[in-house]
């Protein structure tokens, strides 16, 4: 009865909260535009948020010469982990204002706008980072703020929330306010091409659970409806090209713009129990997002299916299914086509209990799940992804 009363209170207080889109700007060698985009909101010096592994592609070169032909100054932070931390959020906006900036860029994976985000609201409200966990602690604009992501899959470039890490406590927990969504999102496929196989696969089931768990869950609306059946067909349609030839241009874009229409999705209607137990898995072993997400995916929806099937066979017929068992298939399907294991090595069933108790925690306190979950059926759900000896 608790579970309701609080589901049906932010249910309502959900409605009330306009979450606006921002400013979108698409296609093939985009990124070229980001500068005057930035001097269309008077950044004279920017930080650029993003990890050493995108930033030694190379791939933030094209984002310098746009912002230097504009005449605005940069620096760069790239130590952003694939979970953020506390730390890096704290280091980033520290060096934001010792450098003199006054604009944020991120450009990389989810973990990188993220942290950008909660940069962002470090700066406006100057408290240790996990004072701003939770809805609507920031409330104050944020400075100009672009995010390019160069995988499909977080739809960090649309949404209200950040995820941060604490690994003292190795736990993860999140900032959710309209505030830290981005002034601008650039998408530009070419960002993406040559993405190693491993993390297509895992960003773009990322992409997937954000769409299926904003459809199946109870804050579902007409407009996130078309946004996630749009995201579920076009990854059904094109996540195996782009895991199977990296230089298709025309899948990468595809699955850029499901990425955005799950972020969009989701971020008015929320996520459920799969990001609720992998932000857990996350925190506790470092386990990749997209990649706990995969995996729990399938499982979820089976041991959910009473409680929504007739939500999943909708999603079965825009993919050319019948039925909700169809549906949920067709994702363990692509999960094996996708190379994608079926086992949490990192899992130690000691710690399961534990786990499966934060996940519920998590997902009680927020989710609009469509069927409840009690500690025993959580932890029966994680005993599956044990490594078998």
């Amino acid at each position: 009865m608790l579970y309701k009363t609080v589901v049906g209170i932010n249910k309502q207080l959900n409605k009330l909260i306009t979450i606006p889109f921002p400013q979108l700007e698409m296609g093939a060698d985009s990124v070229a535009n980001a500068g005057a985009l930035m001097a269309s909101k008077n950044a004279k010096k920017v930080l650029i948020v993003t990890d050493a592994m995108v930033h030694s592609l190379g791939l933030t070169a094209s984002l310098c010469e746009s912002l230097k032909a504009q005449g605005i100054e940069f620096v760069i932070y790239d130590e952003v982990k694939p979970n953020p931390t506390i730390a890096n959020v704290a280091i980033g906006a520290d060096l934001f204002k010792e450098q003199g900036c006054n604009a944020i860029i991120a450009i990389g994976g989810g973990s990188p706008i993220d942290c950008a985000k909660a940069i962002g609201a470090k700066i406006v409200r100057d408290k240790p980072v996990r004072r701003l966990a939770g809805k609507l602690k920031i409330r104050k604009k944020l400075p100009p703020f672009m995010a390019i992501p160069t995988t499909a899959g977080t739809g960090s470039e649309a949404t209200v929330a950040a995820v941060v890490s604490d690994p003292s406590a190795r736990e993860k927990f999140a900032i959710v306010d309209p505030a830290i969504l981005p002034d601008f999102a650039l998408i530009d496929p070419k960002l993406m091409v040559g993405l190693p196989k491993p993390i297509t696969a895992a960003t773009g089931m990322d992409a997937l659970t954000h769409a299926v768990e904003s459809f199946i869950g109870t804050y579902h609306t007409p407009l996130t409806d078309k946004y996630a059946t749009q995201a579920t067909e076009r990854i059904f349609s094109y996540l195996t090209t782009a895991f199977e030839d990296g230089n298709h241009l025309e899948a990468r874009e595809q699955m850029a713009i499901a990425s955005y229409e799950a972020g969009c999705a989701f971020t008015r209607a929320y996520v459920g129990y799969v990001h609720a137990f992998a932000h857990q898995l996350g925190g506790m072993y470092n386990i990749p997002h997209g990649l706990a997400n995969a995996v729990l995916l399938p499982k979820v929806l089976s041991l959910l299916k009473p409680h929504c099937e007739e939500r999943l066979a909708l999603l079965a017929e825009v993919i050319g299914l019948s039925t909700a068992e169809e549906f949920i298939e067709a994702v363990s399907n692509l999960n094996t086509q996708l190379e994608i294991p079926t086992s949490f090595p990192e899992l130690k069933e000691d710690e399961i209990p534990l786990i499966t108790q934060r996940a519920l925690a998590e997902a009680h306190g927020t989710y609009p799940v469509p069927g409840y979950l009690i500690q025993q059926q959580g932890e029966a759900l994680l005993t599956q992804f044990l490594e078998q000896s």
